[in-house]
């Protein structure tokens, strides 16, 4: 039991740490960001009006109805004293800033072409605008670029503005190359859509617009939230007017309606970037949609730069990423891209929990990961499909706990309410389908549980190593400690735990779980296998 003490600890002190340096929990749904108004901001935001995403594309959870062999599908032990502060970043040594990063050190940047580019190790740098780095400095409270932002950026504002294709750890400040780099190139007096972003999922896309506004506050850039819009913030897309916003942040469904039904103009488009670049050109993914807009925005603006971001890129897409940003823009490109064996996370400890059946993955929630997590911080649990994530739920909530979950077949409304709460610190347990492994940024997230581990939709006894890696990445952000706990209840659990191992080079550390053996399992109480059958009855599960 020493390692569920020590995780304790480890965490404990970053929440001590966090609560010197902040006074609130920032909202994206404050004063500054969407849906809401600020009268006194000078961007402004408003809802698209899709009433559904597409449903074409259900990458980020699995329908009610899994697949039958999915269902079907369902070593020795590592010393558990292990030192949880061996693998922590020595926080005595950085920098007193909001952003710090893990060490990007073996960033390989790759540029094309005789343009000389020189490192920014200031914001003063870039010739960057006096109100972009007020924005910098007061509103994100930012001392100096982070690694990747001091590779990349000069890549990215440096005429002749070429393509770049960029990957970095997850929380190392890809999302600022980006917005800075849209913000820089937006001409303020030129009332026409000029920079556009694409991300995977509204939660991504109103997150990567609080940015934006907060760094924009005093340029004058006007902004647009091209999402599905709520019911109750619906119109018909043949009654909107034109797109005059200078800055369009959105998914791939709403914005490629908006250039068909030609509500969104692209002839003066300066920048097109990519948030999850991977997922959102895989044939799994948008691939056909972001191809779509891609061809769009070249036949209008052939100059438009491309910027494709995220924290991991498989040798399969990569390959066609290149192929196509090469085929469609026909333009030198650069590309920035971190070794598979150097992306884990140096600040996020992880360990893998034996438990003898799914009943057992709840109690030690409930009775150790739980113990932590309201001590520590905010906790998310990662879950294979929609039928889990309300098995969970209403388990958790039977055990008296308050919880929130969220997943792809809520309402819109719901969703956005969902999120905001968890933001504002009103909830402290999310449990979440893969809706949420990219991009999602809580800072005050310090425990991220995987109670299914991920795999691929088209082999479920291969892992997803990427979503693994962004799943990691949701705790610890910006170089902070954290802990993820991987619950193993049967030999595929531990194969494809294995596999994950094998593929970052890395060895997990074991935790002996409260019920790790039938016979220590047997001496749960009945009211605790009672409720425990009752709920799963409830919902069909045997």
């Amino acid at each position: 039991m020493v390692i569920w003490k020590e995780s304790f600890l480890h965490l404990k002190k970053e929440k001590k740490k966090k609560e010197k340096t902040r006074s609130i929990i920032y909202s994206p749904f404050d004063k500054h960001s969407l849906p809401m108004e600020d009268n006194n901001a000078p961007a402004t935001a408003t809802a698209a009006t899709e009433t559904k995403p597409l449903q074409s594309k259900s990458w980020a959870d699995v329908a009610d109805e899994p697949d039958p062999e999915q269902e079907e599908a369902e070593t020795s032990n590592e010393k558990s004293d292990v030192q949880l502060d061996s693998l922590a970043i020595d926080e005595s040594k950085r920098v007193n800033s909001n952003l710090t990063d893990p060490d990007d050190s073996r960033i390989e940047a790759v540029t094309s072409g005789d343009t000389p580019y020189t490192s920014a190790k200031r914001f003063e740098d870039l010739n960057l605008s006096p109100e972009l780095l007020k924005g910098l400095y007061i509103e994100m409270k930012f001392e100096r670029p982070s690694k990747i932002q001091t590779i990349s950026l000069p890549m990215i504002l440096t005429p002749p503005y070429k393509n770049l294709i960029a990957q970095a750890h997850n929380g190392s400040g890809k999302t600022t190359c980006f917005v800075l780099g849209m913000l820089s190139r937006v001409d303020p007096k030129l009332e026409a859509p000029q920079a556009l972003c694409i991300c995977p999922t509204r939660e991504l896309a109103i997150q990567n617009m609080e940015v934006l506004l907060k760094m924009g506050k005093y340029t004058g850039i006007t902004s647009e939230l091209a999402i599905p819009a709520d019911s109750a913030n619906y119109i018909s897309i043949h009654k909107r007017p034109p797109i005059t916003a200078q800055v369009i942040i959105g998914t791939p469904g709403t914005i490629s309606k908006w250039v068909i039904a030609k509500k969104l103009g692209v002839s003066q488009m300066k920048i097109l970037v990519f948030d999850e670049a991977d997922h959102m050109l895989a044939e799994s993914g948008f691939q056909d949609e972001s191809v779509r807009i891609m061809k769009a925005i070249q036949k209008g603006s052939s100059n438009c730069q491309v910027l494709l971001f995220s924290a991991t890129f498989d040798d399969a897409v990569r390959a066609f990423v290149t192929k196509i940003v090469k085929e469609i823009f026909v333009r030198d490109y650069n590309q920035m891209f971190v070794k598979k064996e150097e992306l884990s996370l140096e600040s996020v400890k992880q360990y893998k929990v034996q438990c003898p059946d799914e009943l057992s993955k709840i109690m030690v929630i409930k009775d150790k990961i739980f113990e932590i997590g309201e001590k520590v911080g905010q906790t998310i649990i990662f879950v294979r499909s929609r039928n889990s994530a309300s098995m969970l739920h209403q388990a958790l909530v039977k055990y008296g706990y308050e919880v929130t979950t969220i997943q792809g077949a809520l309402k819109q409304e719901d969703r956005d309410r969902i999120i905001k709460e968890f933001k504002e610190g009103l909830t402290q347990v999310l449990i979440s389908t893969d809706l949420l492994a990219r991009g999602f940024d809580q800072s005050q997230v310090n425990l991220v549980v995987n109670f299914n581990l991920p795999v691929r939709y088209d082999n479920p006894s291969e892992p997803d190593y990427e979503v693994y890696l962004h799943r990691v990445g949701r705790a610890g952000r910006f170089g902070r400690k954290g802990a993820v706990f991987n619950l193993l209840c049967d030999d595929r659990d531990n194969m494809i735990m294995d596999k994950i191992e094998q593929n970052f080079n890395t060895q997990i550390t074991e935790v002996k779980s409260l019920y790790s053996s039938w016979a220590e399992f047997s001496l749960c109480s009945l009211f605790n296998i009672l409720i425990f059958h009752l709920v799963y009855r409830k919902i069909d599960f045997f």
